[in-house]
C-alpha cells in the first residue's frame, strides 16, 4: 500500500504519490470529498503503515473512519496551536489510540503531550516531520514539514496551520489587541521562513480556508496551492515591505465570533470527548415552559419557512444553506445558556455534531418537521417576507431599514438612510432600534434571517428583506456609499 493525505473538509488537492478520499481505497489522484456540515479541514497523513493526524476537530470518528479505510494506525497527533476557532479532538483520539501528541513545547497545557520545538525532527514510520517554528497567528504557532523518505527529496507537503495560508495569513488579533501588531510582524517573518523550508512544488495544507474568521486579507478562494505559486501571489510574500503589509494587515482586520474566547482555554484545558447522540424529544409541555421563561430555542429550518410559522420565542438559525450556522448561533447567543434544538433529524444530528466542535455541549432537541408536531397547541407567530420589491412598494416614510451586516460592508455601501447594527450586537442594542416597522436585511439573507426572528422574539414588527444586496439597486432601492 502507498502513502498519501486524507484532506476532507474544504478544498482537496493531490500529493504525490497518492491522496485518499474519505471513503475509499487508497489510489493515484484524488477523490473529493465534502462534509454535510460546516467544519475545518483534517489531515491524515500515512506512509501506508502508520498515520500522523494534524489539527483534528473534536468529533474524531471521521478521521478515525478514514485511517480504517486506508488500513493504517494512527501511531502521531499533531496540533499546529491551541485554536481560538474550534475545540480539538487531538488529546482524545491521541489518548484512544495511544498515540503521540504533539504540542510546542511553549503552550501551557494541563494534560501530558509530547513537546515539540522549533527545529525537532520526527519520525513517523518512513515519514520524516520537521517542526518549524511560525508565530504569527499566535505566539507559539508551528507548522509542519513533512517528507516521505523513500523517495529522493521527496515528495514533502507542508501544514500550515493559521500561518501561510491561500492568499493571505491568519489573523493576528485573536491572542490580545496588545499583541495584534507584533504578532502581525511575526507572520510576515514566519510565512517567508516557512517557504524557504520546503521545495517550491510542495503541496500547502492550510487549517483554515476562505471565509473562515481566522484569515485577513485578500484571502484566495483556491482549492489548491503549492509553496512556489503563494511565493509569487501571496501578498505576505510579495509585498516586500514590512511595515506596509503590517499596516495593511491590521486595517482588514474585521470582527470575530465571541465564542473565540473559550476555545483556547478550553483547548489548553485538554477537552474530553464529543457527545453526537441525539437526546429524546423533548415533551411539547416542558417546550412550552422553556419558551415562556425566555430559554433559546433554536429553529433549524429555512428562514422562510420559520418567518411563515414558528413557535413564538423560538428564534431562527437555518441549518445546510452553506452558510457558517456554528459561527453565527456561538456569536449571537449568550455563551453557555441551556440550548434548546427543534428541526428534522438529519439536521437536529449535524448541528449537534457542528456545535460539539465549539464547546457547545449535549443541547436538548424535539425532532420533526414543523412545529405543530414539537409542541401541539403552543401559540404560533409569523412575520412578512419578501425581496427588494416588496420594500420598494410597501415602505413607507417612518418604516426603518436595519442592515445587520458588519460596519465595513455598510461603510462601502448601504442602502440609503438604512441603520447599521451587525447582527452579532443586536442582542445587546435592540433598544436603538425605533420603535416602527423594521425591514431588516443583509448581504444575502442569512443573517437577516437570524436578526428578523430576534427582533421577532423581542416583540417587534419586523419585515425578512430575503435577497442579496447586491441586487437592492437594480431592484430600484437607492443606494449611498
Amino acid at each position: 500500500m502507498q502513502g498519501g493525505v486524507t484532506h476532507f473538509g474544504w478544498p482537496r488537492f493531490c500529493l504525490n504519490p497518492a491522496v485518499l478520499g474519505l471513503s475509499g481505497t487508497l489510489k493515484h489522484g484524488c477523490r473529493r470529498h465534502r462534509n454535510s456540515s460546516v467544519g475545518r479541514p483534517q489531515l491524515l497523513v500515512h506512509d501506508g503503515d502508520v498515520a500522523l493526524i494534524v489539527d483534528p476537530q473534536r468529533d474524531i470518528d471521521r478521521v478515525e473512519a478514514a485511517a480504517r479505510d486506508a488500513g493504517v494506525r494512527i501511531t502521531h497527533v499533531a496540533e499546529t496551536h491551541l485554536h481560538n476557532d474550534y475545540v480539538t479532538g487531538g488529546l482524545v483520539l491521541a489518548e484512544k489510540h495511544g498515540a503521540a501528541y504533539l504540542v510546542n513545547a511553549e503552550d501551557h497545557v494541563t494534560f501530558t503531550r509530547v513537546p515539540v520545538s522549533d527545529g525537532q525532527v520526527l519520525r513517523v514510520g518512513r515519514l520524516v516531520v520537521t517542526v518549524v517554528a511560525t508565530p504569527g497567528h499566535t505566539h507559539t504557532h508551528l507548522s509542519y514539514v513533512v517528507r516521505d523518505e523513500a523517495h529522493d527529496g521527496g515528495p514533502a507537503a507542508v501544514f500550515s496551520g493559521g500561518s501561510l495560508l491561500y492568499g493571505s495569513v491568519g489573523r493576528t488579533d485573536l491572542v490580545s489587541p496588545h499583541d495584534t501588531a507584533t504578532l502581525a510582524h511575526h507572520q510576515y517573518s514566519s510565512v517567508r521562513r516557512l517557504v524557504s523550508s520546503a521545495h517550491p512544488d510542495a503541496p500547502l495544507y492550510p487549517t483554515h480556508g476562505f471565509g473562515s474568521f481566522c484569515s485577513t486579507g485578500p484571502a484566495s478562494r483556491q482549492e489548491s496551492s503549492t509553496i512556489g505559486e503563494q511565493a509569487l501571489s501571496n501578498h505576505a510574500l510579495t509585498d516586500p515591505d514590512e511595515d506596509h503589509f503590517v499596516a495593511e494587515l491590521l486595517e482588514n482586520l474585521t470582527a470575530y465570533p465571541a465564542y473565540y474566547a473559550h476555545m483556547s482555554p478550553l483547548n489548553a484545558a485538554g477537552p474530553g470527548a464529543a457527545d453526537l447522540s441525539v437526546p429524546d424529544s423533548v415533551e411539547a409541555g416542558e417546550l412550552g415552559r422553556r419558551l415562556r421563561a425566555g430559554e433559546w430555542v433554536v429553529d433549524l429550518r429555512h428562514r422562510v419557512a420559520f418567518a411563515d410559522s414558528h413557535l413564538q420565542g423560538s428564534v431562527g438559525f437555518e441549518y445546510g444553506t452553506g452558510e457558517n450556522f456554528t459561527s453565527y448561533l456561538g456569536w449571537v447567543i449568550p455563551w453557555n445558556q441551556p440550548l434548546t434544538l427543534l428541526g428534522p433529524l438529519a439536521e437536529v444530528e449535524k448541528a449537534i455534531r457542528d456545535l460539539a466542535r465549539i464547546g457547545i455541549d449535549s443541547p436538548d432537541a424535539a425532532v420533526g418537521p414543523d412545529p405543530g408536531e414539537w409542541a401541539p397547541g403552543y401559540p404560533q407567530a409569523s412575520y412578512p417576507h419578501g425581496d427588494w420589491t416588496l420594500l420598494l412598494r410597501e415602505r413607507n416614510p417612518e418604516d426603518v431599514v436595519l442592515d445587520v451586516r458588519r460596519p465595513d460592508e455598510f461603510g462601502t455601501s448601504h442602502v440609503a438612510g438604512a441603520l447599521n447594527i451587525p447582527v452579532y450586537e443586536l442582542l445587546g442594542r435592540i433598544t436603538e432600534v425605533p420603535d416602527a416597522r423594521i425591514w431588516v436585511h443583509c448581504a444575502t439573507g442569512y443573517q437577516a434571517g437570524v436578526a428578523a426572528s430576534l427582533l421577532d422574539r423581542a416583540g417587534r414588527d419586523v419585515v425578512l428583506v430575503n435577497a442579496r444586496f447586491r441586487d437592492a439597486a437594480g431592484a430600484g432601492i437607492e443606494v449611498a456609499t
